[in-house]
């Protein structure tokens, strides 16, 4: 009697310790995936955390997208994105029955399609599904596990998946959520930015440019996610003070009179004060200081507040010179590109004096294919990628240290060749503009001080 109740106790406290270990569990995961919001990563954390817990191989979150009746994943292990009509395979079935769906014999199941590892080289053994539904209780995914290590899945497994997914899904819907309305802030701030550079054909598209050169500096010195979108938001909108800028002055064709000049040189400060009206989020509460001061010079003689070395925001840094590589780089009406040299050498001449050595030295680190890629954004589409290819295993550094024509290796001469193709924008059948007038040397001038 005394043992057959020592083993009920046994047996009692056994089950609470499981109970406690899957409360933990779940615990653990809910608290490792409730601060992430950036969607492709919480679907891998999810995943991995998913992989962790059930000690299988592989696992695979699958979302229903509503609009195209598809099931997809931009991330899986072991795999890139798969999309397929949400009616098919084994999650398909999940998503149509609501039912979990545990298969210890995946070749044994007829619904499981053995192509998928012909095509991978993956053996599946046992495949565990089970559907995301969130608070309404309609199911807006499903969970895939596959192989579960040493064994099958069990229903303790079963029970496990379910209750994770109740709690992605939750986490999926705010991630989707804050992604939409990232999406429209940011084409709202696009908008904004191309509404300014419309106002002055001497910088169509120079917000947009800015914001990718910057974001090029951006990856070479490793900043991170935050950091970029900071970055992104203030290069979009550091010219919006031309706003307030008088029509005749932003587009004047000759030279500027000093107070017109004195005029023109005041868009940051309006940049500032407007963007300051803004509710910006708290991660980007530095963008109106930020996107202000890329006028601003180490050496204090740049405006609108004569900042110097450590006043001045490190990001504006990155827009100092960016902006000024897009003024002297860009296509005017009256004249091509400057030869690129000169503009590298204009940016070299102003270091530690107007800019940062550091970030002088991360754009010369621009892989050559990006660089392109910006010069010519407008014209993406005929880029040709051979030569993108090529492009992409240099840097402006190693443009700078070529040898003389004579002096060239086949190769050398092949990446100078290819290079200047793009920038002189030879390869689309544009020739170089004729000798500039006294005028348009004045706008050239504008352009670099007033961009």
């Amino acid at each position: 009697m005394a043992d057959n109740k020592k083993s009920d106790i046994e047996q009692q406290l056994e089950q609470y310790r499981k109970e406690h270990e899957k409360l933990k569990l779940l615990f653990d995961v809910t608290r490792n995936i409730s601060r992430e919001l950036v969607l492709d990563r919480l679907l891998m954390l999810i995943m991995d955390q998913v992989k962790s817990v059930l000690n299988c191989e592989r696992c695979t979150v699958f979302v229903l997208d509503r609009e195209k009746d598809e099931l997809w994943s931009r991330v899986a292990h072991g795999e890139k994105e798969i999309r397929f009509p949400s009616h098919l395979g084994i999650a398909g079935h999940v998503v149509t029955t609501g039912e979990v769906l545990n298969i210890p014999d995946a070749y044994a199941d007829p619904r499981f399609n053995p192509e998928i590892d012909k095509k991978t080289g993956y053996h599946t053994r046992n495949i565990l599904t089970a559907p995301m539904r969130n608070k309404l209780g309609e199911i807006i995914g499903v969970f895939q596990t596959l192989n579960k290590i040493g064994t099958a899945f069990n229903r303790d497994d079963e029970e496990l998946l379910n209750a994770i997914s109740i709690i992605a899904a939750v986490q999926i819907e705010n991630a989707q959520l804050y992604e939409e309305q990232k999406k429209t802030f940011e084409s709202f701030i696009e908008t904004l930015a191309s509404t300014i550079d419309a106002r002055d054909p001497l910088t169509a598209g120079h917000s947009k440019r800015i914001a990718l050169y910057a974001d090029e500096i951006a990856r070479v010195v490793n900043l991170d996610d935050s950091e970029r979108a900071v970055l992104r938001t203030a290069a979009l909108l550091h010219d919006y003070g031309k706003i307030a800028i008088r029509e005749a002055i932003l587009t004047k064709d000759g030279r500027l009179t000093d107070e017109e000049f004195k005029h023109i040189q005041r868009h940051p400060m309006f940049t500032r004060s407007i963007l300051k009206k803004i509710n910006f989020s708290r991660e980007l509460r530095s963008v109106p200081e930020i996107a202000a001061s890329h006028h601003e010079k180490l050496d204090g003689s740049g405006y609108p507040n004569g900042l110097r070395e450590a006043q001045i925001p490190k990001l504006g840094k990155i827009l100092a010179v960016v902006d000024v590589f897009d003024a002297l780089t860009s296509k005017r009406h009256y004249r091509d590109r400057m030869a690129f040299e000169k503009v590298i050498g204009i940016l070299a001449e102003g270091t530690g004096t107007q800019f940062d050595e550091f970030f002088v030295a991360a754009f010369k680190k621009i892989p050559l294919d990006r660089l392109v890629l910006v010069l010519e954004e407008e014209n993406a589409e005929r880029l040709d990628t051979g030569d993108l290819t090529l492009l992409s295993k240099y840097n402006t550094s190693d443009i700078l240290r070529l040898p003389g024509s004579e002096e060239r290796t086949p190769q050398q001469e092949e990446l100078r060749r290819t290079f200047d193709r793009y920038y002189t924008r030879k390869y689309n059948g544009v020739e170089a503009a004729g000798s500039r007038t006294a005028g348009s040397r004045a706008a050239e001038g504008r352009a670099v001080e007033g961009g």
